[in-house]
């Protein structure tokens, strides 16, 4: 079934609180400043992104980017973003030297305002070079703020959910300065809601994102993954060309949370993001695996979105191809850190450079290889290598012209 979005937002139901007011003054709401955590090897990327998408201000953060958004933008970058991870607003900004401070500053914000009774939420903690020195122990006094304030309140408190919360939070504390706030892209926005079924470790979306931005590849000429695994990088090949946003299939955001949401602008960003979707002409992108299992999977994927079943699947292996000539071919090769075991990988990287050389003329490749010692085993010179990593794996992007 092909999945599709929601022409309109859903609304959040009900009140959060009978005193609820939208004019309360949380840093991002004072400063329009926000925090878009990246993936590393995805910096110049992601600042890029940021920018194409009307962000200002844009300067380098600890792990990350802040930028300057107004609503539109924010709920914009939110929705269409490939390569970022998480965005922050932050709620309240201070200098911050003891657990009791953290709590008694923690308890001021107005938690009525951004969580109903009847909902979850979670807190992501991160503590370096402070006073306060153990994140899960900070994370529980703001999580003991949050509940008094309720308590006191209603004589209820909302519950935890650390999987699937429907609002995430996050803590920072560097050099005892602390940031509380509230993650905008509710949750990490690798998650793009297409991978149903997986296939031997398959690669973060977002870093098949970046692969796929990095070939150039704008459709003007097929592109294939001779050993496609589950999908991931035939589905962000998809995303790119049909210019589905990432966001496609989310049912909700964290902006949604936040007191000065505003429903009509974000309907207006969604549409128009979503008119900008493209067909999928037939034979543009394709995909192969020597696993059955593979396939099936990849095909589950793909068809959570849009033109996802005009991409050619087919079960075979790469050595059993006859050709594939003026192709622009992307694939993430297995390797021992990720498959925990390098047994034939060597002579299965031989075999792959010989079918490049021998029956892929005119093409260009580009490969993603986790484990860096095996691009030496492929035997082919390369154009460009680009440091990538990938789940905590320091991999290496290489690119090779096929003559």
């Amino acid at each position: 079934m092909v999945g599709s979005s929601n022409n309109v937002s859903t609304p959040r139901k009900g009140p959060k609180a009978a005193n609820q007011r939208v004019d309360s003054p949380y840093t991002y709401q004072q400063t329009s400043r926000y925090f878009a955590q990246v993936a590393e090897g995805l910096e110049t990327m992601s600042a890029g992104e940021l920018s194409t998408l009307g962000a200002t201000d844009v300067h380098m953060g600890y792990r990350g980017f802040f930028f300057h958004a107004d609503r539109a933008t924010l709920y914009r970058i939110t929705y269409r973003s490939r390569f970022i991870q998480k965005i922050v607003a932050p709620l309240s900004f201070f200098d911050c030297h003891s657990t009791k401070y953290l709590y008694r500053r923690a308890k001021e914000i107005g938690w009525t305002e951004l969580l109903r009774l009847d909902e979850t939420f979670a807190i992501v903690s991160n503590v370096s070079n402070s006073t306060i020195r153990h994140s899960k122990y900070a994370a529980l006094c703001v999580k003991d703020a949050i509940i008094d304030s309720f308590k006191e309140q209603f004589g209820r408190r909302p519950n935890i959910d650390t999987k699937q919360p429907d609002v995430w939070l996050n803590l920072h504390i560097t050099k005892d300065r602390a940031t509380i706030g509230l993650e905008v892209s509710g949750g990490s926005l690798h998650k793009r809601g297409y991978r149903i079924e997986t296939h031997k470790a398959p690669i973060q979306e977002t870093v098949a994102a970046a692969i796929t931005d990095l070939s150039e590849w704008a459709g003007e000429r097929p592109w294939v993954d001779p050993m496609c695994g589950s999908g991931t990088l035939l589905c962000e090949a998809l995303m790119r060309y049909c210019q589905i946003p990432a966001g496609f299939l989310r049912r909700h955001f964290g902006f949604e949370a936040l007191p000065d949401f505003d429903a009509q602008i974000w309907n207006v960003v969604k549409r128009e993001a979503d008119a900008a979707l493209r067909p999928l002409p037939a034979g543009l992108i394709a995909g192969s695996d020597i696993s059955a299992q593979a396939i099936d999977a990849a095909r589950v994927n793909l068809a959570q979105l849009p033109y996802g079943s005009e991409v050619d699947l087919k079960q075979i292996d790469f050595r059993d191809i006859k050709s594939l000539e003026n192709r622009t071919i992307v694939a993430n090769p297995p390797h021992g850190l990720r498959m925990q075991k390098r047994e034939g990988l060597d002579l299965f990287c031989k075999d792959l450079g010989d079918f490049l050389k021998q029956r892929c003329t005119g093409s260009t490749a580009y490969l993603y290889f986790g484990d860096r010692d095996l691009i030496k085993h492929i035997g082919l010179r390369t154009t460009w290598k680009r440091p990538l990593a990938s789940g905590g794996v320091d991999g290496r992007l290489v690119k090779l012209e096929l003559y």
